[in-house]
Order: structure tokens, then C-alpha cells, then sequence
């Protein structure tokens, strides 16, 4: 006996007839009939007493008829109890990432959030870094991976990795080598608007050292700025891992900046007045994860800032 032979008993005892209630389950006749032959023989009764006008239970037939019905209502609450337990147990996380950061671990951070925490569905946010953590502190989204988040009260930071600036340039004569800041400063320079992470090292470093920036091009794309220096109209202060695929293509050069280099930190932030998350330590340890990647790709350029384990 099982749940599709109850199914049908059930069925034909309510249609009181055998094709009707084929119709009615949409399954073949024959197989309906087979079906409630195979009960009864499992059963050794008659359940159902065949007539002109149709079948109706015998007295066996009624009792499992009554028995079956509660079966399969257990059954169906049973299943919709489990769906309702896997809803309360998943968790939504809005998670707010850089445009640059998207392009070079964003996907794989997805991913590794899907087969780590099945339980977590992600929903993903590009902008720039302070444009995320204005976004966080209006509760917009739950998490940002960005630079330079400000020590707030009602934020909690956790800091994974800090890097230095680099400038990219067309390639020509010195490509690769160190660069003093002074001299970054004579460039014709592609920068965000004011309020972005990169132009506010950029600025107060200029600034403590008495010096003054100049903007030739001012653009929030990356890619934009990316296209000025390589039509050699400017070039740009950026993060090394942003311009690394047309480095390595000998389309641009990255020169390290020095005296003072210019170093960001990298942070996991969330904002407490949302309370905390059942995934927040499983969604940490899966970011981490997915910038071991990065990380080695920056080599001396970057620092992670937690134990890297093996």
C-alpha cells in the first residue's frame, strides 16, 4: 500500500465511478484499475463492490476510505510544515560590493556563498565605497565589503586585507618601477568625485604634505578612467587588481607609489541596529575565502589582515 494507490481509492469512492475519477486523477483507466486491484489484493479484501451505475465501498472499502482521507491530510501538513521550516531556517542578505571588487571576486563570492550556506539567498549591490556606506547606515543593505569604512557606533567592522594604490599609466619609459607621490601629482589625473575612498587617500595624503591635487578628468567609472589613460589623455590612481588584466595585456603599466605609499583598508561591515545575523560568521568566513584569490594576485601589494590558513 502506498500514498498514490490511497490517492486513487480515495479518488474513485468520491467520483463513484471508475472512469470518471480517471478523468477526474488524470491517469489512464486501466492503470486506475490496476491500481485498486493491487491494493485489495495487498490488503486480501474487497474494497469496492462494482454496479451498473458504478463502484461504491464495501465496508473495508468505507474504513480505509475514512482512513486514507486522514493519511493523506497528514501527509500534505506534514509537507507543508518541512516547506515552512526550511523558509524559517533561510536567511536573505542584501550585500552591498564595489564596482571593482565585483569584477574580481564578486562572482566567486556568490558562489561560494551558495554551496557553503544553501540556507542564504544573496542579493547583490554595486556601488562605490561611500555610496555603500551611506546605503548601510540607511539600512538599504545588510553587509558591505568596501574600503575605509568609518569607526561609527552603530557600525560593526571587521578589517580583512589592506592594500596600496598604484598608478596606472600608458605604458612607456620606467614602466613598473616605484614613483615617488610628488610626481604622481604632476600626472594629469582621472579620479572619482570627492567622497570616494581612492580620493580621500589621494587628498589628505596631498594635503598633510602641503601639496595640492590637481583633477584633470573627474569619473566615477572605472572603465572610463581606464580608457582615458589608455588613449593617453591622463592617468589614474587606482587599486593594482583594477587594472591587472590590461596590465598583464601590456594595454596599461602599474606603478607602485612610494614616499608615502597609499594604503587602504579593506572591511566587512554591518550595521547593529539590524541585531545580528544566523549566517554572519558562515557569510565572513565565505568572503575570506573568495579574496585568497585576490590576494595572491597583489603579492607584496596587499596584506591580509587575519590568519591565512592553508
Amino acid at each position: 500500500m502506498n500514498l498514490r494507490q490511497l490517492k486513487y481509492f480515495v479518488g474513485v469512492v468520491e467520483a463513484g465511478n471508475m472512469t470518471r475519477a480517471a478523468d477526474q486523477l488524470h491517469v489512464a483507466q486501466t492503470a486506475l484499475g490496476m491500481q485498486i486491484r493491487q491494493l485489495e489484493e495487498d490488503l486480501g479484501v474487497a474494497l469496492l463492490v462494482r454496479h451498473s451505475r458504478g463502484v461504491e465501498p464495501t465496508k473495508a472499502g468505507g474504513l480505509l476510505h475514512a482512513r486514507a482521507l486522514a493519511i493523506l491530510k497528514e501527509v500534505e501538513e506534514t509537507r507543508k510544515d518541512v516547506r515552512a521550516c526550511e523558509r524559517e531556517e533561510s536567511e536573505a542578505i542584501r550585500f552591498g560590493i564595489t564596482p571593482a571588487l565585483m569584477l574580481v571576486c564578486g562572482t566567486e563570492i556568490a558562489i561560494t556563498v551558495r554551496e557553503q550556506l544553501p540556507n542564504v539567498f544573496l542579493s547583490i549591490v554595486e556601488a562605490m565605497s561611500h555610496v555603500l556606506t551611506e546605503t548601510l547606515a540607511r539600512g538599504e543593505v545588510d553587509f558591505i565589503l568596501c574600503y575605509d569604512v568609518p569607526d561609527l557606533p552603530q557600525f560593526s567592522r571587521t578589517a580583512l586585507l589592506q592594500d596600496d594604490l598604484v598608478l596606472i599609466t600608458p605604458p612607456r619609459a620606467g614602466s613598473g618601477t616605484p614613483i615617488p607621490f610628488v610626481e604622481v601629482l604632476e600626472e594629469d589625473i582621472a579620479m572619482p568625485e570627492e567622497g570616494d575612498s581612492v580620493r580621500t587617500v589621494v587628498a589628505h595624503t596631498a594635503r598633510d604634505l602641503g601639496l595640492e591635487l590637481k583633477v584633470a578628468y573627474e569619473v566615477r567609472s572605472i572603465s572610463a578612467m581606464k580608457s582615458l589613460v589608455m588613449r593617453g589623455a591622463a592617468s589614474a590612481i587606482l587599486p593594482y587588481f583594477a587594472a591587472l588584466d590590461e596590465v598583464r595585456a601590456g594595454k596599461l603599466d602599474a606603478r607602485p607609489i612610494t614616499m608615502p605609499s597609499l594604503k587602504r583598508t579593506l572591511f566587512l561591515a554591518s550595521s547593529k541596529q539590524h541585531g545580528p545575523f544566523k549566517n554572519e560568521a558562515g557569510l565572513t568566513g565565505a568572503v575570506r575565502s573568495s579574496l585568497t584569490g585576490l590576494l595572491d594576485a597583489l603579492g607584496p601589494l596587499a596584506q591580509p589582515l587575519w590568519v591565512r590558513t592553508a
